[in-house]
């Protein structure tokens, strides 16, 4: 028997990776797992966990206002961007230091350097050693993409360096209509920045149901975000201020920082994997199996790299049935559907399931159920906001196919709809379940009108 290293060589020590390999070094097989820049991965260093610190940091404005309605007095409150860097930037070290300490807990080695694929069965370290491992597990992640193409892209930032601006902007341009153009629009917004979405698409978050694009759209520009859909940039320039912004249309203005959150490219580039043999997608994403195992036999793939499903708990979910299947004798093939997502925009939402859209792609009958109203506490506050819900429901079975709300606590919410849906919960089970009152998330069990769309 051919004798390696390693029994597992992971590259890439976010999400995915790391739970590959605590998985599979308790499986007993012996670990090592490269990282070039800090273990935790986007998610963890610069991604969702730091972003939800921001998101809570810039709803406190909106919850000073609206404590003035319930009897508090807020005069004499202030922010200070730099004291909020500094401790999500502790918060981040802590977290980086725990996943550090949970991989080698488990048994697996961490070396901090670079490493590219030199083979089926070969790993080169930037410090010049190479390694062999019987198997490679590439969990490299993704990157914000930037259209170089573009006259003056040079002068702008992304989500990464959104997270260490050395001081707030007065006025900022966020380029895209997904799930971290929305988000850091509300983060910028609700700590006092100008802020302008610009939006190529006829509107935000294409995929999402077209109920919960209107209303996040609407509710966004009634707290200030000014959303240009159907445009794009044309050209930056630098300003005394900050940068001028040309749109497709000639529209230009000013803005002291623009940020490009146009979606993310698979970290592929320079690994070596075509030089191994393995296949890549017209995406450039390293192209998988059920199993997350490539075209080469010994080398597999998970989470953003393989461009599937694009969040973190899809990678933590790829890593882990990674380590069962190779090492743990039982085959584990990750389930993509029914994946309940949050979208921490302002106001919030989580859904899981169909759209309407879909749903009435795929089944002869589609009944809806949906609600829109004003929160009980903002019946106090003043403040003017709505709540969306939304269950999209096959007419034949009664099973529930999706499930949409835009509001407080959405995310919370679309965990436990995320068993429910899996479970094949159909209407009838949602009318029989009792109501929390007063809660949000009664209005899911009290919907009994079926939605007739107005002619």
């Amino acid at each position: 028997m051919t004798s390696f290293d390693y029994d597992l060589f992971v590259i890439g020590a976010g999400s995915g990776g790391v739970r590959a390999g605590r998985i599979a070094a308790r499986h007993g097989a012996k670990v090592a797992v490269a990282e070039e820049y800090r273990v935790g991965g986007t998610c963890v260093i610069r991604g969702c966990v730091p972003k939800k610190l921001l998101v809570y940091a810039s709803k406190f404005a909106e919850e000073f206002e609206d404590a003035v309605g319930f009897g508090w007095t807020t005069e004499k409150v202030s922010f200070d961007w730099v004291t909020l860097i500094e401790n999500k930037d502790r918060e981040i070290d802590r977290l980086n230091k725990a996943y550090i300490r949970n991989l080698e807990a488990a048994g697996a080695e961490l070396i901090q350097e670079r490493a590219t694929v030199a083979g089926p069965n070969t790993v080169a370290l930037a410090s010049g050693r190479k390694v062999t491992a019987r198997y490679i597990l590439v969990a490299t992640g993704a990157s914000p993409f930037v259209p170089r193409h573009l006259p003056g892209h040079e002068l702008a930032i992304t989500s990464n360096e959104a997270f260490h601006l050395e001081r707030l902007p007065s006025r900022i341009c966020i380029v895209g209509g997904g799930y971290i153009a929305v988000e850091f629009a509300g983060i910028f917004s609700g700590l006092g920045v100008e802020t302008v979405l610009i939006c190529r698409g006829e509107n935000i978050l294409r995929g999402f149901d077209e109920d919960v694009r209107s209303h996040l759209s609407s509710e966004m520009k009634k707290k200030g975000v000014e959303i240009r859909t159907r445009s794009d940039i044309a050209r930056i320039e630098s300003s005394g201020t900050g940068v001028r912004v040309t749109l497709n249309d000639g529209a230009a203005f000013g803005a002291g920082q623009i940020m490009f959150a146009t979606g993310r490219v698979p970290n592929v580039m320079g690994l070596g994997l075509a030089e191994a043999g393995v296949d890549l997608t017209p995406h450039l994403a390293v192209k998988v199996d059920a199993w997350s195992q490539s075209s080469v036999a010994s080398i597999y793939a998970v989470g953003d790299v393989t461009n599937r499903v694009n969040l973190t708990p899809v990678a933590i979910r790829e890593g882990h049935a990674f380590a069962d299947t190779v090492f743990g004798g039982k085959k584990v093939a990750v389930d993509h559907s029914l994946i309940p997502t949050a979208v921490f925009s302002q106001p919030e939402i989580g859904t899981v399931g169909l759209t309407e859209e879909q749903a009435r792609q795929g089944f002869k009958a589609v009944d809806i159920y949906k609600t829109s109203y004003r929160p009980m506490k903002h019946t106090i506050s003043g403040r003017d906001e709505r709540t969306l819900m939304k269950l999209v429901v096959d007419g034949d079975s009664d099973r529930v196919l999706g499930c949409h709300i835009c509001g407080p606590d959405a995310g919370e919410m679309a965990q436990l709809l995320g068993i429910s849906l899996r479970l094949g919960a159909t209407k009838s089970d949602f009318d029989a379940t009792m109501a929390v009152h007063p809660t949000a998330a009664e209005e899911l069990v009290t919907m009994r009108e079926k939605w007739v769309p107005t002619k």
